[in-house]
């Protein structure tokens, strides 16, 4: 009687791995941060801070820094969002797309290309190997020091200023500086910052909530689990996720794949997984009160910021009444005021305009430069005028507007007209 062939193996399960997208993530990162400030729309950085001018360059568009409003709106947004990415993913961004994370993989990437074992964050090398790693910290340190700068003084004008020598003291001091404490951190402090000194790993503890996203070794499958230790061996900061939740997970999963890998072998999913919350209730977790009120209030200030920033001029005017020229009788019933106009070219390319000013029932007679005027893009300048009307009816109101040579209107201002203050003996 024959025998019936015996069950073919299994084949063994392939491990869903994120290894590979959390490399993709520090890529792309990486290359944003550094191709950033190459990027210019219609003529101005994509995202720059130019502290000769005082102004902010983002998006195509200047904004001075006095415009004091948008910034602090700028910088309660960006602090709400921080809030709510820290409630939400933890320390997913410790794990995955933080430049000292990002900086510390590639040198223990390349470590590994010469010899080195990498065992939690240490480097055991030999002096040659010692010798190519501190040359790798250096080139690296110049380079996160160089890009910073790039964020202050364009690429465009970087390159060649610092090979004319015309750099400014304060940039190449801001590269040095940068690129001494990078190399000290890569050389000497690497995963052990990230454990003990990083302001954001401290401050997120203290935010973590019922629903943040958390990378966990759940409990009740603890008896799958072989002992094999390979979570700890893959572990960046060389903690033992098995014991619970620790304040030096950075979230980056690297025990996760290193268990996916193991029980494979098996033929079993991994132990360790991300869950939302200790709970593990899904995304639905995130719909709780501190998550909606951080939610609702970053929506909002986004909104007024929109508001804001879309009811901008493209010309700022200020004016003030000059400091040292009083009003004056000019003729025969006739006063002069004077005044003086602050401007600022708010786009990145020159503008044209004519200064105009009106008054209900009067005729107003303008004295200053010769017009039409133009300002350089981000130029500021300064601007003194007088007007000159009849004296009866003073005081009264007047609008100042800047034209286009079309007749639209850039900006305008209300001011007021008073009459001269005549001397004692002329009363």
């Amino acid at each position: 009687m024959t025998q019936p062939p015996a069950p073919s193996p299994r084949p063994p399960l392939q491990p869903r791995l994120l290894g590979p997208w959390r490399t993709a993530c520090q890529w792309l990162t990486t290359l944003l941060v550094i191709v950033i400030p190459f990027v210019r729309v219609d003529g101005v950085s994509l995202l720059r801070l130019d502290f000769p001018t005082l102004t902010l360059h983002a998006g195509g568009r200047v904004f001075p820094i006095e415009t004091l409003s948008l910034f602090l709106l700028l910088g309660l947004a960006l602090l709400l969002l921080f809030l709510l990415v820290t409630l939400a993913f933890g320390r997913a961004w410790c794990g995955w797309a933080c430049p000292q994370t990002t900086l510390v993989d590639l040198v223990e990437w390349c470590a590994r290309g010469i010899g080195v074992k990498v065992a939690a964050g240490n480097l055991p090398a030999s002096p040659g190997q010692r010798l190519l790693l501190h040359l790798l910290y250096l080139l690296l340190a110049v380079l996160v020091g160089v890009n910073l700068v790039w964020y202050f003084v364009a690429p465009y004008d970087f390159f060649p200023q610092l090979l004319a020598g015309t750099l400014h003291w304060a940039a190449l001091l801001t590269v040095a500086a940068t690129a001494a404490l990078v190399y000290l951190d890569l050389a000497w402090l690497r995963r052990l910052f990230c454990k003990e000194f990083c302001p954001y790993g401290r401050f997120q503890t203290v935010l973590v909530d019922p629903g943040t996203l958390t990378l966990r070794y759940h409990p009740l499958e603890a008896p799958r689990c072989i002992r094999c230790g390979a979570c700890v061996r893959a572990c960046p900061t060389g903690i033992d996720i098995r014991n619970g939740y620790q304040i030096e997970c950075i979230n980056c999963g690297r025990c996760l794949d290193a268990c996916r890998e193991v029980m494979a072998r098996r033929n079993q999913p991994g132990i360790i997984r991300y869950t939302f919350g200790m709970e593990d209730r899904g995304p639905r977790a995130l719909l709780n009160l501190r998550v909606a009120l951080v939610a609702t209030a970053l929506l909002a200030v986004l909104g007024i910021l929109a508001v804001v920033a879309g009811e901008r001029t493209s010309l700022s005017l200020k004016i003030a009444r000059n400091a040292t020229l009083m009003p004056r009788p000019v003729g025969s019933g006739q006063a002069i005021n004077f005044f003086t106009l602050h401007l600022v070219n708010r786009e990145g390319s020159p503008q044209q305009f004519l200064i105009n000013a009106t008054s209900a029932g009067a005729t107003l007679e303008l004295r200053g430069p010769a017009q039409p005027l133009i300002l350089n893009a981000g130029e500021k300048r300064r601007i003194d005028i007088g007007l000159l009307t009849g004296l009866a009816g003073l005081p009264r109101a007047a609008r100042l507007e800047l034209l286009t040579t079309d007749g639209r209107v850039l900006a305008s201002e209300q001011l007021q007209l008073i009459p001269p203050t005549l001397p004692d003996a002329a009363r």
